[in-house]
This record gives structure tokens, sequence and C-alpha cells, in this order.
């Protein structure tokens, strides 16, 4: 159905099973696992899929690596169990990925490699391949472009990376083939308690489309606050005298060329001068560099880099590559805020089921929950939609006979192939698949390119790997409705080079105006001046 028809849908429903608030990862995975279970389910997006925190992640589905060292082995055991789901269910758009740690410094080879067999060991068969310890060539070898002077040699260990924008796709599309019914670009304005009309507990949400301009009024058995830094604006809205939930923090990424570090494998800086941890990640034919850890007050929707960030990647990456970075260099910038769960406050009906994230049931209803991180989506969503049985606000419903359905676009075969392949011949089997680290292309839709290349447009090239059909694509079958939706999300455009995007916008705001139009959009404006301003933010210089 088209935008109007959903818009329709969402009101006829009387009273939904379930209403998510937030299109992240955490919301759409609550989405999916409901709809696949049977609940009558919706979701509402305040802008775009992704638009937040998920997308502008460091592109690493880890096991984490790092909690090691706070000697929280079940989360660890957790995150190695979910990478390896997600790698099962969306091949296309999440692999292994070989980590190099260089060593300068006698201490580190023994000292960080005991900590990489152990989460080896931890990850048991759902481990990506061995951790081994490398002499200078062969770090070398590893890392073209890694800084000779006084490299003694290094540590190979395994993780993985994936396309965080399209994966959040991958899982909105399965969660509507379920049942689901999902939209961007509606706000919830206000969320009371009330009764349906056999009396029964409900909570009323008010709505606004801000595509079209209407306001919108529906009801919900439960109702899941999923909008990560921005949960505690909802739920203070439903419950006035509610503590903070989240101390946000935000990440900076530089996007730089390839030949900076032209090889297949990451790099890992495990302590930097202030010792927080630089990576250096082959990503859609770029190399991404990050990432900081900031704490932050305010929760813009587009947060800009503190310049002492900048300035902190550039230094420590300029130190662990043979070629310096500069200002210059940058391409693109990107900061994602993360909602880090604050201190624990007393009272209420909380829990917290992990120092990642946490969920609360607040006596209205609602149901938040925050923290956590993309890895364990599919966790998190099964412990949300568990409070909200153990709370009544859901009817108990059967746990799923098939958890490791392939996402959208992966399908059965494609799925089962490369899970086959990986455990016959290891993580490097993977690596023979269209990889992640080289740049963007149809392999990025899996099973679903034949449909993209169906369409209108398919050999006219508009930049980046990006066609004429592909725009089209996203704005009949992925929810776009701007500019900004194509090249910043349903193609990484804006994340990869941020001026090459800007002179792309043009030409794809005319395939999208034409496109909302032969929908009859009420409101048919591509937004490409919003986004040419929004591409110029992205760049340094």
């Amino acid at each position: 159905m088209n935008r109007q028809q959903s818009l329709e849908h969402l009101q006829r429903v009387p009273v939904w099973d379930l209403l998510v608030v937030g299109g992240g990862a955490t919301g759409l995975g609550v989405a999916l696992e409901a709809a696949q279970r049977g609940w009558r389910v919706a979701l509402l997006e305040s802008h775009d899929f992704a638009s937040g925190t998920s997308s502008r992640s460091t592109k690493l589905l880890h096991g984490g690596v790092r909690y090691l060292a706070q000697g929280n082995l079940a989360l660890v055991r957790e995150a190695l169990a979910e990478r390896q789901a997600v790698l099962k269910i969306a091949p296309h758009l999440a692999q292994p990925l070989p980590f190099v740690m260089p060593c300068y410094q006698p201490w580190q080879a023994p000292f960080y490699g005991v900590g990489l067999k152990l989460y080896d060991w931890l990850a048991g068969r759902a481990g990506l391949g061995p951790t081994r310890w490398l002499g200078r060539e062969q770090t070398q070898a590893a890392l073209p472009g890694v800084q000779a002077l006084g490299l003694r040699g290094g540590i190979q260990y395994w993780d993985a990376q994936f396309e965080d924008a399209r994966l959040a796709l991958a899982v909105a599309r399965s969660a509507e083939v379920a049942g689901a019914l999902l939209l961007n670009c509606v706000q919830v304005q206000g969320i009371e308690a009330g009764a349906d009309v056999q009396g029964g507990r409900v909570l009323r949400v008010q709505a606004l489309d801000r595509h079209g301009g209407q306001r919108l009024q529906l009801q919900a058995r439960c109702v899941v606050n999923a909008t990560g830094v921005w949960v505690d604006q909802l739920r203070q809205g439903v419950q006035p005298e509610a503590p903070p939930l989240v101390q946000p923090s935000q990440g900076v990424h530089l996007v730089v060329a390839r030949d900076f570090l032209p090889g297949q494998q990451a790099l890992l800086v495990p302590r930097t001068a202030d010792g927080r941890v630089l990576f250096a990640v082959p990503w859609l034919g770029a190399l991404v560099l990050g990432s900081t850890d900031t704490p932050r007050t305010d929760l813009p929707r587009e947060p800009e880099p503190f310049e002492a960030e900048i300035e902190f990647i550039l230094r420590e990456a300029s130190q662990a590559l043979a070629r310096p970075v500069r200002r210059a260099d940058v391409r693109s910038v990107w900061v994602g805020l993360r909602p880090l769960v604050a201190a624990p406050a007393a009272g209420g009906s909380t829990q917290a089921l992990s120092r990642e994230h946490r969920i609360v049931v607040d006596p209205a209803g609602l149901v938040t929950v925050t923290g956590g991180k993309w890895t364990t989506y599919r966790a998190m969503a099964s412990e949300v939609l568990a409070h909200g049985v153990a709370a009544g606000l859901l009817a108990p419903r059967p746990a799923l006979d098939h958890p490791l359905t392939p996402l959208f676009g992966a399908g059965e075969a494609n799925a089962q192939a490369h899970a086959d392949a990986n455990e016959a011949a290891g993580a490097n089997a993977a690596l023979t698949h269209p990889a992640l680290h080289q740049a963007p292309g149809l392999h990025l839709y899996g099973d679903q390119a034949a449909a993209v290349q169906a369409l209108p447009g398919a050999e006219r090239a508009l930049g980046m790997g990006l066609t004429e059909a592909m725009v089209r694509y996203a704005v009949r079958h992925e929810w776009a409705l701007t500019v900004e939706d194509v090249l910043a999300r349903r193609w990484r455009a804006l994340f990869l080079d941020a001026t090459a995007a800007e002179g792309m916008a043009a030409a794809v705001a005319a395939i999208v105006q034409d496109e909302l139009q032969r929908a009859g959009a009420p409101h048919t404006d591509p937004g490409l001046q919003a986004f040419v301003a929004l591409a110029q933010r992205y760049r340094l210089n």
C-alpha cells in the first residue's frame, strides 16, 4: 500500500496491540519480532528510519571485545552469539572482517593477544577465525599504509562489519512483510492513559504526519518508547516526574580515501593518548576513522563535531598511519549521539537487564528501552516484548519457531549458502562474496537487485554507483521522501563524500519529486535546498 493508504489503515484499526515509537535498530527489531509472533503492530518514526544513531555507527558488528577488560563475560557471550545471528540472516549486509592491532611495545603482543585468545574461546562455534600473532613483515602486508617506524609486529583477530542504514531498511521491510505497518516522518506528540469501549486499559496517542500535515489519533494496548537518546522527552511527557534514563555522548567519524590504508583489513589502536580506542575501517570504498566519546547535554537532530574531536582523530590517525591525515583529506564527517544508560534511579518498576541497555515499564503502561548497540538488537527486542507480556500489556504469544529467518533481501538460499560456506571454509569464505569494503553497488540489495534493475533508469548513472532506478526503488519500496533519505541512508553518498553527494542532489531531487507526484503525495517538495545545506555541514573545508 502507498503512504496515504498506510495513514488511513493506521487510523482504521480501533486498538493496536503494540505501537512502537522510534524507527532505529531497537524499534525496528521490536516491530519485526512482534509482527512475526502475531501481534497487530504499528511503528511511527518522526524523521526517517535509522536517521539518528542507527546510521552513524562505526560500522562494526562486534562481539564486545572491550567488555572483556570489565569482566562482563555474559555480555560478551551474548554479543558474540548475536553477531553470528546477524551474519546468518543478512549476509549481503553483514560480513566477517579481520582486524590487526599493530604493536610497538614489547608488552603489547602478549598482553592483548591473551585477551583476544579468550575472546576466541568465548565465541566457540560462533568464532569467525583464530587470533594469531604477526611478525613485522606480516603486519605490514596485512596493513599496507601502517606506520612502520618502531613496528614490532601485530595481532590479527576477527570481528564483523555491516552497512547499518541498509540493515535497518532490511529489518523494516521484513517487519512489513510480516504484517507490521511502518511510517516514517510521523511524529508522536502526546500519549495519555485511557480506556477502550469495553473498559480495557489503552494508551491514546496523538501524532502528526510531518510530510502531509495530517493530525492522527490512535490507540494501543502497549506503546514502546524506542526513541534512542530522546526517550526521556517522550517518557516525561507521560510521567513528568520520571528521572532521566539517558546520559548522551557523541561519537565522531572522519572519512578519507582508501589509499591511506588500501588493504582489506581494519586497523585497531587499543589505547590512544587519552585512553580511547581508534579504528580505521575499510567501508564502501572509503576508510572510516573514529571514534570519539564526548558527553553532551543537548540533543540536536544533526549534532556537529567539536574541534577537539576532529583534532584528536587527525592526530591519532596520523600517528597510526605512515601518511599523515590532514583536514583537506576528509571527505565527510558525521556525528552520532549514543544513548548511554544513566545510573539506575530508585523507585519505579525499572529493571537493568545488562550494563548496556535498560527497559522500564511505567505505571501508565509505557515501555521504554534505551542503551544497547546494533549487534544485540534482536535480543533487546525479545526482552522488550517479554516485559510487555509480564506487565499484562500484551497477550502472551508463542516464541518464534524460526528465529533466524533471513531478512528481506537475503533470501533463504542466499543465507543458507553463505552459512554453509562459512562453516566449511572458515571466515575467509565470506570474502569471496561482494565485500562491504568495496564501493557501493547492486550487491547491497541482495536478492532484490533484479527488482531494482527492472525500474526505469537502470542504465542512468548519477554518481557513486547510484542510478536513477535505485532512486525510484527507494521512493516506491523503501519509504524515501526526500533527497536526504536517498543520499544519506538508502545510498551512503553523504557519509562517503559530502561534496560528491551535493553534486548529485539536483538529479536525485528531480526523480524523487517525479515519484512523489506519480504516487499522488500531498507534499512533493524533495528538500533539495535543505540537503545542500546539510551536505555543507558534513565537510570540514
